[in-house]
Formats: structure tokens, C-alpha cells, sequence
């Protein structure tokens, strides 16, 4: 019979990064078994039936300056639709529209569920306003599209589809296509599945260049602390 001293004591688990780091992100499990993905959508936060909750509740956060290696396929999300996710914070989500209006058409909503824009938060409103940036820059190099369209929509009278707010970004095509575009935008025309491997291709460059805006923009916030800690020493 093993001895009181052979008893191990429990011990406390160590708190865990609200952002894992690409070592700690596991594309096998979904958010809701990872320490980090249940800790930004609890039960609460989602909706059984709304795509958009089942998306992030699958993937959890992780660094847009270091994607996981692999990265998770995008049948992570099935049995609903293939996710072709493109950024994952611990408040939004993004990734490419499976039915495309033109190459690179991507969504970008809050991680929670929130079914209207007046129903999101003031910090995940202003985490939008900055990946709405981030985003529009990432696909604008991906596609070599150099105009796009930015919209949202409230309800269905406003031609809300998925009741879980969230942000269309459309590369605008060539004028010789325009007339077809803008058709299908209004509903007067066919949209098209996304092909599988055209997807993984474009996610994949539409994330490298995500990282890399990302990056030019913490450097260029790094050059401006610099900029203005010289002019503080000049003053003295």
C-alpha cells in the first residue's frame, strides 16, 4: 500500500496566455478544449445555430504575426461548410466568403455572437476599425486588386443573411466585369461555390500578408515611440 508521502499533492494549473503562441496552438482540438479559445467564447458567447459561432468556437486564437505551423485544414469545421480562415484573434474572426462575389471576398465579424452592429462592444468595434485596415491592405496585395467595397449590413429588411454581425470586404474586378459584379451583389445574379484548392492558396497569402502589415505596423509605431522620446530628451 503506497505511503502518505507517496500521495501526490495537487497542484495549481499555471495561468495560461489569452493569445497562445504558434508552440501552444493544437489545430486538433476545437476553441471550446483549448485553454485560450474557452476562455474568449464561453457558452454564452455563441449561438447554437449560427455558422459564424461554430466557426470560432473551432478556432482558437493565436498571434496574426505568427500563424500556427500547420496550419488547421478547413474541414476543421465540418460537418458544417469548409472554413478558409484567414485571422483569429480573441475578439474577431475572419476568413474567405464560400461564396464569392469576386476573388478574395472575405468576412470579417466579432469572435461573440452579436447579431447587429449596435450589438458589439466598444472594444471589438475598435478592433474592427483596425482589421478592417489590416485586412483590405492584406487582400489588396494578395489579389493585386487595387479597389474593393466595404460592407455591412443590419437585418434582414437590410439583406442581412447569417444573424451574426459582420463585415464583407469585396475586391472590386476590372470595369469589363463590373456590370456582372454589381448584378450579383444586389442578388440578380449567380454566385459561385469557392474552389477548394483556390481557397487554401489565396488563405494561406491573403494570412502572409496579414502578418506582414501587421508587422510594418508595429514597426512603424516602434519608429514613432523612438521619434518621441528623442524630441522628450531634446527638451531637456
Amino acid at each position: 500500500m503506497a505511503s502518505s508521502t507517496d500521495k501526490k499533492l495537487p497542484t495549481t494549473p499555471a495561468p495560461r496566455s489569452i493569445v497562445p503562441d504558434a508552440n501552444t496552438f493544437d489545430p486538433s482540438l476545437p476553441a471550446s478544449k483549448t485553454g485560450a479559445g474557452a476562455s474568449n467564447t464561453s457558452s454564452s458567447d455563441t449561438q447554437p445555430n449560427c455558422p459564424f459561432c461554430h466557426i470560432s468556437s473551432t478556432f482558437p486564437p493565436y498571434p496574426p504575426t505568427s500563424p500556427p505551423s500547420p496550419f488547421p485544414p478547413s474541414t476543421s469545421t465540418f460537418p458544417q461548410p469548409q472554413t478558409f480562415l484567414l485571422l483569429s484573434t480573441p475578439l474577431l474572426i475572419a476568413f474567405l466568403d464560400i461564396m464569392p462575389l469576386s476573388p478574395g471576398h472575405l468576412l470579417l465579424c466579432p469572435r461573440r455572437h452579436a447579431a447587429k452592429l449596435t450589438d458589439v462592444l466598444p472594444d471589438e468595434a475598435a478592433e474592427l476599425g483596425r482589421y478592417l485596415r489590416i485586412l483590405s491592405e492584406a487582400v489588396t496585395r494578395a489579389t493585386g486588386i487595387k479597389d474593393w467595397n466595404v460592407v455591412q449590413n443590419n437585418g434582414r429588411g437590410a439583406a442581412q443573411v447569417v444573424e451574426h454581425m459582420h463585415f464583407h470586404i469585396i475586391p472590386r474586378p476590372g470595369l469589363r466585369e463590373a456590370e456582372r459584379f454589381t448584378s450579383t451583389m444586389f442578388g440578380r445574379g449567380k454566385r459561385e461555390d469557392l474552389d477548394e484548392d483556390e481557397g487554401e492558396e489565396l488563405a494561406r497569402r491573403v494570412r502572409g500578408f496579414v502578418r506582414e502589415v501587421v508587422r510594418e505596423e508595429e514597426e512603424e509605431e516602434e519608429e514613432k515611440k523612438k521619434e518621441r522620446g528623442l524630441r522628450q530628451k531634446a527638451k531637456l
